[in-house]
């Protein structure tokens, strides 16, 4: 018996990328909204660290060892980006230290590597931006590591505002988060980063970018972003700043 009916046609054939997640990460949900049907997400993360956040889990989770063995954790499915989906392990020492994390992956057997903060630094760049508002659900100390980075970028950053949190960081509500975007912008400021990847933001975006009338840019937005612009793909989901851009 043959069978021609179209149901049994496809599956859409897969196109893959690597996602190195830290320990702590609970919005794998929210990464897929990111991404089109035939993207999958194949998803290692670093071995779990009794810290909480704050600069040390951020070297401890964006340490080469723990990298390299995650790239290798996901090479067998044959992704074409293998992406470090860690906002601040990728901003603490500075826009070299980024790229030499994008080395070890690389050097590790991915066919091409992004971090969130790469990202970030490429969405910058493409956008002509000079000044920021910044969001952070971090400390201080690990807010001023991004405020740093940023000026390596030649970003200012005008107003920032930070949640000081330890832990926890995906249960803070939309309304929170919208609250305190909306207290972090300033009339200079030409874009908002939200900063951190277990950061529930997807929602949001849209509405956000109509009240304030510039682009809100977000850690898992831009990291799928520059993913599927080394892919050839179109950017999905919210951001209309970055849907025809790279």
């Amino acid at each position: 018996m043959e069978l021609f009916l179209p149901e049994f046609e496809g599956p859409v054939a897969q196109r893959g990328i690597g996602i190195i997640a830290p320990f702590d990460l609970a919005l794998e949900r929210e990464l897929w909204r990111w991404v089109p049907l035939e993207v999958s997400l194949h998803l290692a993360r670093t071995p779990y660290e009794p810290v909480p956040v704050s600069l040390a889990m951020a070297e401890l989770v964006s340490d080469a060892v723990h990298l390299t063995s995650a790239t290798r954790d996901v090479l067998h499915v044959e992704p074409e980006v293998v992406a470090y989906l860690c906002t601040s392990g990728s901003f603490i020492k500075g826009l070299a230290y980024e790229k030499s994390l994008r080395r070890t992956i690389c050097r590790a057997g991915a066919r091409d590597a992004v971090t969130t903060s790469g990202a970030l630094a490429e969405a910058i760049a493409k956008l002509g931006l000079t000044r920021l508002s910044v969001i952070t659900p971090y400390d201080e100390e690990l807010t001023g590591k991004l405020h740093e980075f940023l000026g390596e970028t030649g970003c200012e950053v005008v107003r920032s505002d930070h949640l000081g949190l330890g832990g926890g960081i995906w249960k803070v509500s939309y309304r929170t988060i919208a609250e305190r975007i909306m207290f972090a912008d300033d009339p200079d400021a030409e874009a908002i980063f939200v900063s951190c990847t277990n950061l529930p933001t997807y929602d949001i975006v849209e509405p956000l970018e109509r009240a304030l009338g510039k682009p809100v840019l977000t850690a898992n937005q831009l990291t799928m972003w520059a993913c599927l612009g080394r892919m050839k793909l179109p950017m999905m989901g919210p951001g209309k700043w970055l849907q025809d851009v790279f």
